[in-house]
Formats: C-alpha cells, structure tokens, sequence
C-alpha cells in the first residue's frame, strides 16, 4: 500500500506506454508542450469535465469525478462515471468512461488507463467494476473495454514499471520511431534523431 504524497498521475500510464522517455521527460524533467493533438484533447477533455452532475431515480452520472487507488498507487480524474443503482441503493454497476480525440487504438494503451480508472472505482467504493467505456471523438461512437484479468495484470505491471521509472529520476534515451515520434508534442523537445542527450543536458549546454 501506499500513501497519498506517492501516487502518481494516472496519465503517466498511458504516456510510459506510448514512450518510457515521454513518460520520464513528462513526470521526471516536468516538460511539457502542446501541439494540435493535445490542444484538440485539452478542449474536448474540458468540453466533458465541466462540474455538473445528472440524475435520474435508478441511475447516477459522475463528471470530472477525483479518483486514487492506494494499491497501485495512482490518482487521477475520470471524465465520466456512469452508475446503476438498485432500490436499496447498493450499485448494480459503475462504469468509467473515457473521451478521446482519437480513434480506437490496437495497443493497450488507452484500455491500462481506463483500466486503472476502474481498480480505482473498485478499491474506492468496495464495487466489482466489470467494463469500461472509451468515448472516440473521429470514431463518434462508443467502445466497450472489459476489465478481464489479463488487462488488469498487463495494469498492474505497468503501474509498477512507471514508478521505477520515476524513482530512478533518468531518462530514457531517444529511440526515433517515425510514426509514432512525429506526432508526438515533445519532439522538438525530446530530439529522438540527435545521439541522446536528455532534455535537461540540453538546455544545460545550451543555455
């Protein structure tokens, strides 16, 4: 178990996935940049996550809902939690669900994420989140995600490369992957086709 002061965000998950160095250049050097992916993201993110609440007799809809989870160590917010409750007020289901700009991704990570968002529900309201939802801005439609024990394991595991990663305060060298590096905001930032000097180092010399 851990304490609050050494959670770390929930989106380092999704960033260590998509690159261990965006992850460290992100949450270890404290840089950041945006660029029309993320701007895109930042507005539909706020789009959603205005404070406002709707409900009904038997269902209840969370928005920009505060979450953590002291087992894996992480905390975040969820931009919508969907509840179905019974007559006696117990909860027949609690469903996160993600917006992205994006389309639906082959890779786990988006799923880790909303993974995540769900062992939080669970450990935070003593509920079995069975399925969680991934709101795709291009693909306009809604994706269901189950939480099966392979995806919360490959959570779990990644949580814990995260924060050794953090803990070991280096950085990865740049690995320059073409497709995945252009569009990436911190390119110019990471410099993933020099010889490898961290960003810090850079800026350093450079200064």
């Amino acid at each position: 178990m851990f304490i609050e002061d050494e959670l770390f965000p929930l989106s380092a998950l999704q960033h260590f996935l998509f690159c261990p160095r965006q992850c460290a250049l992100i949450h270890v050097e404290q840089i950041w940049e945006e660029n029309r992916f993320t701007a895109e993201g930042t507005v539909l993110h706020e789009r959603v996550d205005e404070e406002h609440r709707e409900r009904r007799r038997m269902s209840r809809t969370e928005y920009s809902m505060p979450v953590r989870s002291l087992a894996l160590g992480v905390s975040g917010i969820c931009d919508v939690v969907e509840f179905q409750v019974r007559s006696d007020k117990s909860y027949e289901s609690v469903v996160p669900v993600e917006y992205k700009r994006g389309t639906n991704k082959e890779t786990d990570m988006d799923r880790v994420q909303l993974c995540a968002q769900a062992i939080c529900l669970e450990e935070m309201m003593g509920v079995v989140v069975t399925e969680g939802h991934f709101y795709y801005l291009k693909d306009h439609r809604r994706t269901r995600v189950e939480m099966t024990g392979e995806l919360r394991q490959t959570t779990v595991t990644t949580a814990t490369n995260v924060r050794e990663l953090l803990e070991s305060q280096r950085t990865p060298r740049p690995i320059y992957v073409h497709a995945k590096c252009d569009r990436c905001s911190l390119i110019d930032l990471c410099l993933p086709k020099s010889t490898g000097v961290s960003v810090r180092e850079y800026l350093e010399t450079n200064a």
